[in-house]
C-alpha cells in the first residue's frame, strides 16, 4: 500500500485469496422445511425465550428462533405448521404463518401511538390497572400512615389476584412447557412468599408493578417494531397495466387495474401524478420529478424520463409517466430491502448472543442464591428468619426481595433494543444492514478500502471535454461550449444516437443535456467498425468516428489533438476523433467521472480518524488522477481480484479492522476478506453478487451515507455498553440494599420495572438519532 506520489508494485499470490469461505457440503439445511411466523403477545425478551425452548420442544423441530424485536418466528424442521400454532397459543403467544419472502404474514398488528388507549386495550393490563387502584387503601394507610388493620389489606389480596393471575399462568406454562423457572415464576415465588409471611400490601404491589411493568415494555417495543413497517405499506399493491409484455404499442388494449403480483416483465404500466410507483421499470415515455426518500432517504426529487430506472416506492412528482416494468413484484428493490430489514432484525450481535446465553442459566442461579440467602444466615448465626418486627426484615423476606432485583428483564432488552432501532434507523436513511454482527463491527473498523469505478466513480462514461478543430479555447472545459463544439458534438451524437455502445450512449446523453438532438439532421447507412468506431452519412455527407488508434492508422488529424488525446488515454480517460467529408472535426473525451459526494465522504471519514485506500484495476495513471481529486491517504492501481483481497489483509495489517466498500463481481472477494463488506447499491449500479456477499447495502449514490452509517454505529455501541452498565450496576446497588435489610419488596420490583424501562427508552432514542 502506497502513498499518492508512489508508485506501487504488483503483487501475484499465487492462491485465491483467503477470506473466501469454501461451498458448503452440507445440503441438509436447504432441503429441511423453513417455517416462518409472525407473534403476536410477546411484552419482553424472556417472552420470546419462552416461545423458542417451547417451540423448539415440539417433535420434529430441528432449530427455533424467536427474535423478539422484529416478533418473528422461525421454525426448521419436519413439523405441521398446526403444530406450531397449537404449541405457540399454550404457551400464550398467537403465531400467524407466513410464506417464505413474502413481506408480511398479514396486515401488521395495529399498534396504539398513545399509552392509556394502548393499556386499556388489554385485558390483562386492565386487571392490572384495578389492581393498582385497590392498592391504594393499603399504600396510605399501612405502608406510609403506618396503620396496622388487617381490613385494609384485604383490597390488596384482590388486586394480587386481579395481577397476578396472568402472572401465574405464564409461569406454569413456563414450568409445564419448557421445564424451567422462567422470569414470571420468579415474581409469583417472591409475591407467595410475600403471602405466606403477611406482608399483602407488598405482595399485590410486586404482581401490580410487574404486570404494569410488562405493559409498558411491551409498548415500547410495540413502537420500536412499528418504526419499520412503513417500509411495508410504501408500495402500493395495485398497478394500472396499459399494455402487455411483447404486445406492440398499436395493438395496445385498454387501461386494467391489475394486482401487482399479476406484472410480469415486460408489461406497461402508467403511473399518475403524486402516485406511489408500484414496481420496478425503466420509463418510456413522460418527465417528472420523484421522490425518492422512503428508499434511499434523499431529501430532495431527482428528475426522471425516458431510459431513467425508477423503484417501487418511489412517489411521483407532476408528471404522467408510462413505465416498463422489470422485476416481477417479489424480486422489486422494496421487497428485497423488507426482506434484508427482517432478517437483520434477527441476526443477534456478538454482545447480543452473550447476554442471551447467560439469561439462559441465570434464574436457576438466582433461586439457588435465594435459598442460601434465607437459609444460610438464620442457622450459621442465629439471624432472625421471619420478620421479627415491621422495621427489621427477615431473611426470608431479604430473599424474596433478592429474586425481584435479580430479575434479569433490563440486561436481555438493553441489547436488542439499541441495536434494533439502530438497523431501523439505518434502513429508514437508505441503508441495509444484515444484522446485528455487521452493525458491531462497523463501529470498529478503522480502516476503509474502496473500489473505484462504480464506487468512487459513477460507472458510467460520461463526456467530460468537446474539443473542436475550430474551438477559440480549445476545449478548455471552464469555458462556456462555442459553436463549433456544439456543432461537433450534435455531428457524432447524430451517429452514435441508436448505439448500445457505453461511448455512444454518453455521447448521446451530452447531446440531449445541451438541446443538440436534433441539429444534427437525418442520418443513414450505420456501419459498424469492429473494435474501431462507426461510420455513417449525416444529411448526405460520410462521418466516421473513432477511436484514436485508428485515426492514427487512417486518418489524417491535428498534432495538437492527437497529444491531447494521447494525454487522455494516459490519465485514463477515452478520447474519440470525429471526421466529416474528409475534414478532421476534433476530439471528445469520455470519463468515468468521480461521484460528486466522494471527495466530502472521504474528508468525513478521516474526521473520524479513519484511514483510506483505494483499490482498482485500472492503470496506475488512471487511479492516480482520481486520487488527486478524492485525497484518499493511499492507493493501488493495476489489481487482479485476487490482488485486492492481499491489499485489504494488507491494509488491516496496518490500521485494524477493514471496510470493504464495492459494486462489482470482482469486488466480491474482497467484500468477503473484510471485516464489514459494504455495497454500492442506487441508481448507477451495484450487481446482486455485491449487494448478496456484503453486509451492508448503501441503496443511495451519495457516499456521504457511509460515514453517516460508521457514526450511527458507533453511537449503538456505546447505547448498548450504557445500557447494560447501567442494568447491572442498578441490580448490584439494590442486591446490597436487600442484603443489608434497607430494600422492600416493591423498591425492588420498581427497580426492576425502572431499569427496563430507562434502558428500552435509551435504545429507542436511537430511532431519531440524526448526528
Amino acid at each position: 500500500i502506497i502513498h499518492p506520489t508512489q508508485a506501487s508494485p504488483l503483487v501475484n499470490p499465487s492462491s485465491i485469496a483467503p477470506g473466501q469461505a469454501p461451498p458448503s457440503g452440507d445440503t441438509s439445511r436447504t432441503s429441511t422445511p423453513l417455517h416462518l411466523f409472525d407473534v403476536r403477545g410477546m411484552d419482553c425478551a424472556a417472552c420470546a425465550r419462552t416461545l423458542e425452548k417451547g417451540v423448539g420442544g415440539v417433535a420434529g423441530v430441528e432449530t427455533c428462533e424467536v427474535d423478539f424485536a422484529s416478533a418473528r418466528l422461525q421454525v426448521r424442521g419436519e413439523v405441521q405448521v398446526d403444530e406450531v400454532m397449537r404449541r405457540a397459543e399454550a404457551l400464550g403467544f398467537q403465531a400467524l404463518p407466513r410464506l417464505e419472502g413474502s413481506p408480511a404474514a398479514a396486515p401488521p398488528e395495529p399498534v396504539e401511538q398513545r399509552l392509556l388507549p394502548f393499556l386499556l386495550q388489554r385485558r390483562e393490563t386492565r386487571f392490572a390497572l384495578v389492581g393498582a387502584v385497590l392498592l391504594l387503601p393499603g399504600l396510605i394507610f399501612h405502608e406510609i400512615l403506618q396503620w396496622h388493620a388487617h381490613w385494609i389489606e384485604y383490597p390488596a389480596l384482590l388486586a394480587l389476584a386481579l395481577a397476578g393471575w396472568p402472572v401465574l399462568r405464564a409461569a406454569w406454562r413456563g414450568a409445564r412447557f419448557n421445564r424451567e423457572l422462567n422470569i414470571q415464576a420468579l415474581m409469583v415465588i417472591a409475591a407467595l412468599g410475600a403471602v405466606v409471611i403477611g406482608a399483602w400490601v407488598e405482595a399485590g404491589m410486586v404482581m401490580v408493578l410487574f404486570a404494569l411493568g410488562e405493559a409498558l415494555e411491551g409498548f415500547a417495543a410495540a413502537r420500536a417494531r412499528s418504526a419499520i413497517q412503513g417500509l411495508m405499506t410504501v408500495a402500493p399493491d395495485r398497478a394500472v397495466r396499459i399494455r402487455r409484455a411483447g404486445i406492440p404499442p398499436e395493438l395496445s388494449g385498454t387501461e386494467e387495474e391489475v394486482p401487482v403480483e399479476a406484472l410480469t416483465p415486460g408489461d406497461v404500466i402508467v403511473v399518475r401524478p403524486g402516485e406511489r410507483i408500484p414496481m420496478d421499470g425503466e420509463v418510456l415515455t413522460g418527465h417528472s420529478m420523484v421522490d425518492r426518500a422512503a428508499l434511499t432517504g434523499e431529501s430532495l426529487p431527482v428528475d426522471r424520463g425516458p431510459g431513467d430506472t425508477i423503484m417501487a416506492g418511489e412517489v411521483n412528482g407532476e408528471g404522467v409517466l408510462e413505465v416498463r416494468v422489470t422485476h416481477r413484484a417479489e424480486e422489486t428493490t422494496l421487497r428485497r430491502m423488507i426482506r434484508m430489514v427482517e432478517e437483520a432484525r434477527g441476526r443477534r450481535a456478538p454482545t447480543q448472543r452473550f447476554i442471551d446465553r447467560f439469561a439462559r442459566s441465570y434464574t436457576p442461579l438466582v433461586v439457588a442464591l435465594a435459598v442460601v440467602v434465607a437459609v444460610v444466615p438464620p442457622l450459621a448465626l442465629g439471624a432472625p428468619f421471619w420478620n421479627p418486627d415491621p422495621d427489621t426484615f427477615g431473611w426470608f423476606y431479604r430473599a424474596l426481595a433478592l429474586l425481584v432485583v435479580a430479575c434479569p428483564c433490563a440486561l436481555v432488552i438493553s441489547v436488542p433494543a439499541s441495536v434494533v432501532s439502530g438497523l431501523t434507523n439505518a434502513a429508514r436513511n437508505g441503508v441495509l444492514i444484515k444484522g446485528g454482527a455487521h452493525l458491531e463491527a462497523l463501529a470498529g473498523v478503522r480502516g476503509v478500502a474502496f473500489d473505484k469505478t462504480g464506487t468512487l466513480t459513477r460507472g458510467a462514461l460520461t463526456v467530460v471535454t468537446v474539443r473542436s478543430l475550430d474551438c477559440p479555447h480549445q476545449g478548455d472545459p471552464e469555458e462556456d461550449p462555442c459553436d463549433s463544439c456544439d456543432e461537433l458534438l450534435a455531428v457524432a451524437a447524430a451517429v452514435e444516437g441508436r448505439s448500445e455502445h457505453p461511448v455512444g450512449r454518453a455521447v448521446a446523453a451530452a447531446a440531449r443535456e445541451r438541446r443538440l438532438v436534433d441539429r444534427g439532421g437525418e442520418t443513414t447507412e450505420h456501419r459498424a467498425l469492429a473494435g474501431r468506431g462507426m461510420e455513417a452519412r449525416v444529411q448526405g455527407r460520410p462521418v466516421t468516428i473513432g477511436s484514436h488508434r485508428h485515426f492514427d492508422q487512417n486518418i489524417p488529424h491535428d498534432g495538437v489533438h492527437c497529444r491531447l488525446a494521447a494525454a487522455d488515454a494516459v490519465e485514463g480517460r477515452t478520447p474519440i476523433l470525429v471526421e466529416m467529408d474528409g475534414r478532421y472535426l476534433g476530439t471528445i473525451t469520455l470519463s468515468d467521472t468521480p461521484r460528486p459526494s466522494a471527495p466530502a465522504a472521504v474528508a468525513e471519514l478521516h474526521d473520524l480518524g479513519i484511514r483510506t485506500l483505494l483499490l482498482s484495476g485500472d492503470s496506475e495513471g488512471a487511479v492516480r488522477s482520481l486520487v488527486e481529486g478524492i485525497q484518499v491517504n493511499a492507493f493501488r492501481g493495476d489489481l487482479l481480484p485476487a490482488e485486492k483481497v492481499t491489499a485489504v489483509e494488507e491494509f488491516r495489517a496496518q490500521v485494524g479492522p477493514v471496510a470493504m466498500v464495492g459494486d462489482g463481481i470482482n469486488d466480491t472477494p474482497a467484500l468477503a476478506a473484510a471485516e464489514v463488506g459494504i455495497a454500492v447499491g442506487g441508481e448507477l449500479g451495484g450487481t446482486d453478487q455485491a449487494r448478496e456477499t456484503a453486509g451492508i447495502t448503501l441503496m443511495s449514490d451519495d457516499l456521504r451515507t457511509l460515514p453517516r452509517t460508521i457514526r450511527l454505529a458507533r453511537a449503538t455501541m456505546r447505547t448498548v455498553r450504557a445500557n447494560v452498565a447501567f442494568a447491572i450496576g442498578v441490580k448490584l446497588a439494590f442486591l446490597v440494599l436487600v442484603l443489608v435489610g434497607m430494600g422492600t419488596l416493591w423498591m425492588a420490583v420498581l427497580a426492576d420495572v425502572g431499569a427496563t424501562l430507562l434502558v428500552t427508552l435509551n435504545g429507542v432514542r436511537l430511532l431519531r438519532w440524526n448526528g
